[in-house]
């Protein structure tokens, strides 16, 4: 059952961007995630919640390459419309993906980073492995897109590991989205981060996201956080997605006793 398809949703003629089907990954007698399936269409946010330990980091693992999944499908609509299983795609192909139509966002923004080189080479090599090559071009990128997540254009030639934890989240998120992907995934992108910074960020990336019309899959424990991104929800728990729908229908009216366990606890703060 495609729970999120099923979800409200006005269905229109545009066939999905990435179709997932039956996703499985198993750690020895460990479940990390099973038979999970959902469309994913241009232009749209889906969050996934649920409590450590429910699934929702290796399944996003696994749509993004970091780890291979034991099992299912990831179908992904190409531009120029084919389909393809990113699962048995071969590797210079899973490669070209991930360095361009396909980005990803970390939790910790050191392991999306290259600390010791600068923060606009760090933008400017996402750009050169798209083939880029003029110099001059690739810095004025590298500026404006610093200037777009906040970060002042003096700090061009500055390295990483002088910025703080919310300016490397900023610049992870600029060297992530210039060359423009057509689905992006974060995994916690605001975890560890100073409410206010935080708040700050979250203004940033829905600003970001709706600007590029790329479809985005973002993995939160902070339901404020799927609420304020999100227009699709997948609740998960023990590695199965106990519900999905719309945000606002699955936040203010659950129907599955964990996702009421997960919103009344939220509310009890």
């Amino acid at each position: 059952m495609n729970l999120v398809s099923t979800a409200a949703r006005d269905l229109d003629d545009d066939p999905p961007l990435l179709s997932v089907r039956n996703l499985a990954k198993h750690y020895g007698n460990a479940l990390g995630c099973r038979a999970v399936s959902f469309d994913l269409w241009p232009g749209e946010v889906l969050g996934i919640v649920g409590e450590s330990g429910s699934g929702k980091t290796t399944l996003l693992n696994c749509l993004s390459g970091q780890i291979d999944a034991d099992g299912g499908e990831i179908l992904y609509r190409h531009r120029d419309g084919e389909v393809a299983d990113f699962r048995t795609l071969p590797e210079p192909q899973r490669r070209a993906l991930l360095r361009g139509e396909w980005g990803l966002v970390h939790q910790n923004p050191r392991d999306g980073l290259r600390l010791r080189v600068s923060a606009g080479a760090n933008i400017g090599e996402r750009l050169m492995a798209e083939g880029a090559r003029h110099y001059g071009e690739i810095r004025g990128a590298a500026m404006n897109w610093l200037s777009r997540v906040e970060i002042a254009t003096d700090r061009t030639d500055d390295l990483p590991i002088r910025f703080s934890g919310g300016m490397q989240q900023r610049l992870q998120i600029a060297r992530t989205l210039v060359t423009g992907p057509r689905l992006v995934f974060m995994d916690e992108p605001t975890g560890g981060l100073d409410v206010s910074v935080q708040a700050r960020l979250l203004d940033l990336i829905r600003g970001l996201v709706d600007e590029l019309g790329a479809a985005c899959v973002i993995v939160t424990h902070d339901l404020a956080v799927a609420r304020l991104l999100a227009h699709r929800l997948m609740v998960m728990k023990g590695g199965e997605v106990v519900e999905a729908g719309l945000t606002d229908q699955v936040l203010d009216d659950p129907h599955h006793p964990y996702t009421q366990l997960l919103v009344s606890s939220v509310l009890q703060v």
